[in-house]
């Protein structure tokens, strides 16, 4: 029965994706799925509006860190991670020549795992949450072109109060988060 621990790797920031590829490539390759269950980049979905559009991208919780199931105490395992490219190493080594890796404790990996539950239960979120006083431009609905100004952020309903200048009287408009954008 093999020790499995959480590890976490420092790598390339940006490169996180391609690393987990190569990674995952590599393991069955060699077989070691069994010493190197998983890999994991904890991310959320995230939405912005960009020219009126939605736009999802995914945003890393911790940029430049993979995050390794591992069982290290079979050294073809730690070689196999420690060689891609890409990798910096693990962290929590490099104490004087100790090149041994400390694993996560299962507390801080019972957050991190329950962070990402938490964000696939929760779906997507706005990344960019609007606040009082700030401009925007109505991208939709039959204020579609007007520009007005957030009076109210409801954050749990995702939805605005926005003051909007209809034939020189302010109008306020409840809209939600998709049919506005920042005004630049």
């Amino acid at each position: 029965m093999s020790e499995l621990k959480w590890y976490v790797l420092r790598v390339v920031s940006g490169q996180e994706k391609k690393i987990k590829s190569y990674l995952d490539t590599e393991v069955a390759r060699a077989g070691l799925e069994e010493f190197i269950p998983q890999v994991l980049i904890p991310s959320e979905k995230v939405y912005e509006m960009r020219n009126g559009k939605k736009r999802v991208r995914e945003r890393n919780f911790f940029p430049g860190y993979v995050i390794v199931s591992a069982d290290l105490s079979h050294g073809e395992a730690y070689h196999v991670i420690d060689s891609i490219p890409g990798v910096i190493g693990f962290l929590g080594s490099g104490e004087g020549n100790a090149k041994t890796p400390v694993p996560l404790r299962q507390s801080e990996i019972n957050r991190i795992l329950g962070r990402v539950d938490e964000v696939e239960d929760a779906g997507e979120k706005l990344e960019t949450p609007y606040i009082v006083g700030e401009s925007v431009k109505v991208m939709d609905g039959p204020f579609s072109g007007f520009t007005g100004v957030v009076e109210e952020v409801f954050e749990e309903r995702k939805k605005l109060n926005v003051t909007v200048k209809i034939f020189g009287r302010n109008t306020p408009v409840e809209l939600n988060y998709m049919q506005v954008e920042k005004q630049e």
